[in-house]
């Protein structure tokens, strides 16, 4: 992933991983941590990670904890299929769906996705 001349990046274990600032808050780039796990197609690593009921409970504890305007209704629908076979989430469907801001998801030539540090 190409990076802004503005972000940052830290190196972990050889790969090198994005940090970037929105609002006075770090970013990690989730997307750079997959390439490192799945070069060809790193968001279907963060697609399968978003099904998993146990990160959803995080993502959802921590929303709770920092975000007035986080939508636990939606959040509940979602916890409920999780896990299902049937059941997928992107990170831009999360962020629309409960109005997150732990999670960016960038489209574009500096896109990907991004977690709160």
């Amino acid at each position: 992933m190409k990076k802004k001349p503005s972000d940052a990046t830290i190196n972990v274990r050889g790969t090198e991983i994005t940090v970037i600032r929105r609002q006075d808050e770090d970013y990690i780039s989730l997307t750079d941590i997959a390439k490192s796990r799945n070069p060809a197609h790193p968001d279907d690593l963060i697609r399968n990670w978003l099904r998993n009921r146990n990160t959803l409970e995080l993502l959802g504890i921590w929303e709770h904890l920092h975000n007035p305007g986080f939508n636990p209704v939606e959040f509940d629908g979602i916890k409920k299929q999780a896990g299902l076979n049937s059941f997928t989430l992107t990170p831009k469907q999360w962020v629309e769906q409960t109005n997150a801001i732990g999670i960016v998801s960038k489209a574009g030539r500096y896109g990907g996705t991004y977690a709160h540090t």
